[in-house]
């Protein structure tokens, strides 16, 4: 196959996707032939930088010079995270990248949620060798504190989950619905997060540490993006940002730690397995994803995969909220059952929610239906392509895939194409890779017991 002058062997492609062109195996092929070294870096909060070399070939090859350079730069920024990239070696391309990134150009919306998180507006430049900086990486240590008495709470976005947990035991549990996405008064969702603190606590004769596990970018325990609180308004982001630090101090002055769902789920299989170089996918209303490296430690990225670039082709489907083509949340998320439900022969009511199309495919999985198994068939191959690219930004020696996409029969065959695919084309990454659903330790572990670990009391 070939893509902009470069060729790359792709052998399985997803049945009802042909049009698949895996970023990770393109780039595979194209770094091949590439001699002109160049170099990225991004840099996030406290100095951290993270830096890349790589090289591009010059010539004839402009188009795939660019196309490379720019989904590399955008991988980096949502999954590692940074506010200021810089690039040497490719000084046009850099020009081309900073116009991109700004408030009127094709990457607006990278540019705005940059400057939501960091609250500092994004810049992309070029620099010469003597310019560039050298890398200032900290991976940290969170959670394993099983000691004492402790609160684990786990906000979702139907419902909300909280432990008490004693000693690394959950002696209380329960979940319920709330509705933080469609509340725009932050002070609903103070209030249904005190009463949580509060109902674990009244389980305990008193309590040590509280840690929450929340979907969201964070810096620290503020919340700076996070789709639970959507609907509130900009002039009472303050309040959000402070809410779950605000939140511990009514139970008490007492540790509190707050992590993005992803790194925790990751970090609950290390505890269970005590094996790390995690990667965990959830495939739920987006792709969640979260890391923890062999000392069970998280890097200190973003890891917010579900904007990142898996896929080049030009059929590509859009992501409604970012407004860019192939990235991981049309591939690895409820999305993806319903993008590809037409190419196998499956209507879907319109009326329906994603949650419930889902679950109308799901059924006809269950019961058989060729086309619905088509459908989890290609996701797992767009999985196992992907982890080509993955496996080049994160070590990874388990792949732990979970959420609703993964339950039932549709969840076994995403597993088994992706180690079959991998098997088949990338034989050194099946040698690796453990790619697995969560096992019943890990269940046992679960995720809220994992957010109680994450202060040291």
């Amino acid at each position: 196959m070939n893509y902009l002058g470069i060729d790359y062997d792709v052998k399985n492609m997803p049945v009802l996707d042909e049009g698949f062109i895996p970023f990770g195996v393109w780039m595979k092929a194209y770094l091949e032939g590439a001699e002109h070294p160049i170099a990225v870096a991004v840099e996030r909060e406290d100095g951290l930088i993270s830096v890349r070399e790589s090289a591009i070939r010059g010539g004839e090859f402009a188009e795939a010079d660019f196309r490379y350079v720019e989904r590399l730069v955008k991988f980096e920024l949502w999954s590692i995270g940074g506010f200021r990239v810089y690039l040497r070696g490719c000084d046009d391309i850099a020009a081309k990248l900073a116009e991109a990134y700004s408030p009127e150009g094709a990457r607006s919306f990278d540019y705005g949620f940059v400057g939501d998180v960091y609250e500092k507006p994004l810049e992309v430049m070029a620099c010469t060798e003597a310019d560039f900086p050298a890398a200032n990486e900290a991976a940290k240590k969170i959670g394993g504190h099983m000691e004492g008495c402790r609160i684990g709470f786990d906000a979702g976005g139907s419902d909300r989950k909280v432990s008490a947990v004693i000693d690394g035991e959950s002696v209380y549990s329960e979940e319920v619905v709330w509705f933080p996405k469609v509340t725009e008064d932050p002070e609903y969702h103070f209030n249904e997060i005190v009463t949580a603190f509060k109902t674990a606590a009244s389980k305990m004769p008193r309590v040590d540490a509280i840690g929450v596990s929340s979907a969201g970018t964070f810096v620290g325990n503020s919340p700076m993006v996070a789709s639970l609180f959507i609907k509130v308004p900009r002039e009472r982001r303050d309040e959000v940002k402070s809410i779950y630090d605000r939140a511990g101090k009514e139970i008490g002055d007492v540790p509190l730690v707050v992590a993005n769902d992803g790194d925790v789920t990751a970090l609950a299989g290390f505890m269970s397995t005590g094996k790390g170089d995690i990667l965990g996918i959830a495939m739920g209303t987006s792709e969640a994803v979260g890391y923890v490296n062999d000392e069970g430690n998280v890097l200190g990225w973003i890891n917010e995969l579900a904007f990142a670039p898996v896929d080049l082709s030009p059929a590509a489907m859009q992501d409604e909220w970012s407004g860019d083509f192939g990235v991981g949340c049309k591939y690895f998320s409820q999305d993806a059952v319903i993008k590809l439900a037409p190419a196998a022969g499956i209507e879907l009511d319109p009326e329906l929610s994603p949650a419930e199309k889902l679950k109308v495919v799901q059924g006809l999985a269950n019961e058989g239906h060729e086309g619905a198994l088509d459908i989890f068939r290609s996701i797992g191959v767009y999985l196992a392509h992907t982890l080509v690219l993955y496996s080049s930004f994160y070590e990874i020696e388990t792949l732990l895939v979970l959420g609703r996409v993964a339950s039932g029969v549709g969840g076994d065959l995403v597993i088994s194409e992706c180690n079959r695919v991998l098997a088949e084309e990338h034989p050194e990454l099946d040698a690796q890779i453990n790619v697995t659903l969560p096992d019943e330790m890990m269940r046992r572990v679960g995720q809220s017991v994992a957010a109680a670990s994450l202060p040291e009391a």
